[in-house]
């Protein structure tokens, strides 16, 4: 419905065309909107916005709501189109979830099988594994290495980068560094990744393709987001970086064998007696 309403634009008259942008700008709160709301916002008349769904082939606004709700679940479209002050939150909210969905689905797309393959086969054998990221993927870092200490497996993350140029200097072929970075062009993480490389380590990194990081790593796993990096924190990269570390832990995982399960149970139940007891009806 969106492509047909941007294909005849053109082809609308002045005032069905106002109501045609207005669906184009905010379709989620169009699906919600009675005629008089969509008619007063775009400042024409109850009668137009009936004559603009049946100009795209409905018989009225509730059929038109029907098609128009049914192309953004299908489609999970306009997810390029940018957060502006004006736009209510009903519309923040959808374009938000939409860009991460439809990124998500792109990398799913894009990922490369064996470079997952090599990476996780790499972590799986590692006698070290030591995450680095600086900023907000230090963070990610951070949760790598969370998840990855209860299989059993030597980890640590660093997001300092004395501390990373340190550590990479003393690992080894047996060791493995997996370097996390939206841009990939950080200065002091590319250096302590030539670090580790020359000190015959594994580097596994999760970063942009063509970036100065994926080129110099041992295996690159390519999170390709279109978000301004330079201007904001990078917030759909991160989540695609937060979803490739899983993919790797349940990988390796898998790889592991039965042993993990018993590791993960012994840190859960570490944990038990400190959480309390969950609430009864009788309570």
């Amino acid at each position: 419905m969106l492509e047909r309403i941007k294909s005849q634009l053109e082809a609308l008259s002045s005032a069905e065309r106002k109501v045609a942008e207005l669906v184009l700008e905010q379709p989620y709160t169009m699906m919600q909107a009675a005629v008089a709301d969509i008619a007063r916002n775009a400042g024409v008349s109850q009668p137009t916005v009936i004559r603009f769904c049946r100009s795209m082939g409905c018989s009225g606004l509730p059929d038109f709501k029907l098609k128009l709700a049914g192309s953004l679940v299908t489609g999970v479209p306009y997810v390029h189109s940018s957060v502006r002050p004006e736009d209510p939150t009903s519309e923040i909210v959808a374009k938000v979830f939409d860009n991460t969905v439809t990124a998500l689905l792109k990398s799913r797309n894009d990922v490369n099988p064996q470079a997952i393959e090599a990476a996780i086969e790499a972590i799986s054998r590692a006698r070290r594994v030591e995450f680095y990221g600086l900023g907000n993927s230090g963070i990610t870092a951070a949760d790598a290495q969370h998840k990855f200490f209860r299989f059993g497996i030597s980890t640590v993350a660093y997001a300092d980068t004395h501390i990373q140029m340190m550590a990479a200097s003393v690992l080894g072929p047996d060791d493995v560094l997996v370097a996390i970075s939206s841009s990939g062009r950080s200065r002091e993480l590319l250096d302590a990744v030539e670090e580790a490389t020359a000190s015959g380590a594994t580097v596994v990194a999760i970063t942009a393709s063509g970036s100065p990081l994926a080129r110099a790593a041992t295996i690159a796993l390519m999170a390709d987001t279109q978000e301004d990096n330079e201007t904001y924190s990078p917030m759909i990269s991160r989540i695609i970086h937060l979803v490739l570390i899983d993919v790797l832990a349940v990988g390796v995982a898998l790889r592991r064998g039965p042993g993990v399960i018993g590791q993960l149970e012994k840190t859960k139940h570490s944990l038990k007696a400190k959480r309390l007891a969950e609430r009864t009806e009788e309570d």
